[in-house]
């Protein structure tokens, strides 16, 4: 699943590109997760303004008429392409944005990924959306170092468990919580209240640390995500323990383990994550 580091890399793979450009024709695959929630042809006409992330969600702002938005969502295996030409839409492909600059087309095999219509952030479809998603990790002002450790305080579920749930702090899927926890030195399985001050700074700054750090190297590509410049990404290259188990700790050299949490893998190091 594209996690939030996958798209912000599709985010700045195309913004530039793409702000500025007047809509032409929206087209329509088979159905995603939600109706559109405006005839498609409304769409034609007005210029796209913005490219901005929320989560999981991007933000595609257009101008003309009374405004609005289109809550893009990759899902479980979505991705998005943008290019001056792009051939026929194949059966996996749901959504073309063409622009006078080239197309934007979401392939998504499985059809878990949305495309959503939205007079604005208030409009109750975006409210349902994007209302219970926590602080954005990469943004050093949301990012609240007390708000993320009172959020600890107050939850006794298992840490991993609060990292992925994305109500304290959105964009930590499970392959960057087994690392974020591996960095910060914390077990996997500690009751997020039990997490003191010391370790809750560690836990902070990791986070941020491996998030950028998945930025940087385009994302995470296990199977096939690409960027919409169709480039992918190297982040799995250098994992330090998702997806080694058996291997050595980069820390202390002993073999990482892996366990299950909510039919999720964990990778973690009983010496370096002892508590």
């Amino acid at each position: 699943m594209p996690e939030l580091p996958e798209v912000e890399v599709t985010r700045r793979s195309f913004a530039d590109a793409i702000t500025g450009a007047s809509v032409q024709q929206v087209s329509l695959g088979k159905p995603l997760r939600w109706p559109l929630g405006c005839a498609p042809e409304t769409l034609a006409g007005r210029r796209v303004t913005d490219v901005r992330r929320r989560g999981k969600y991007l933000l595609l702002e257009l101008d003309g008429g009374a405004g609005g938005l289109l809550l893009m969502h990759l899902g479980m295996s979505g991705s998005l392409r943008f290019a001056p030409e792009l051939p026929p839409p194949g059966k996996h492909d749901h959504f073309d944005l063409t622009t006078e600059r080239g197309t934007l087309r979401l392939h998504d095999p499985r059809r878990f990924g949305a495309v959503v219509w939205v007079t604005g952030l208030d409009d109750e479809r975006a409210r349902k959306l994007l209302d219970g998603l926590g602080m954005e990790p990469l943004d050093e002002a949301q990012f609240d170092l007390a708000v993320f450790h009172a959020g600890l305080r107050a939850s006794r579920a298992p840490i991993k468990q609060l990292l992925l749930a994305g109500r304290l702090v959105v964009g930590v899927g499970n392959i960057y919580a087994s690392e974020v926890l591996h960095l910060a030195g914390i077990r996997p399985t500690a009751a997020a209240c039990s997490i003191g001050p010391v370790r809750a700074r560690r836990l902070h700054a990791a986070i941020r640390q491996v998030l950028e750090r998945a930025v940087e190297r385009g994302g995470t590509t296990l199977r096939d995500f690409a960027s919409a410049d169709g480039s992918a990404g190297h982040f799995q290259t250098e994992t330090r323990v998702y997806g080694r188990q058996g291997q050595p700790c980069p820390g202390c050299g002993q073999p990482v383990q892996m366990l299950r949490q909510g039919q999720r893998s964990t990778f973690f190091c009983r010496r370096c994550q002892r508590n």
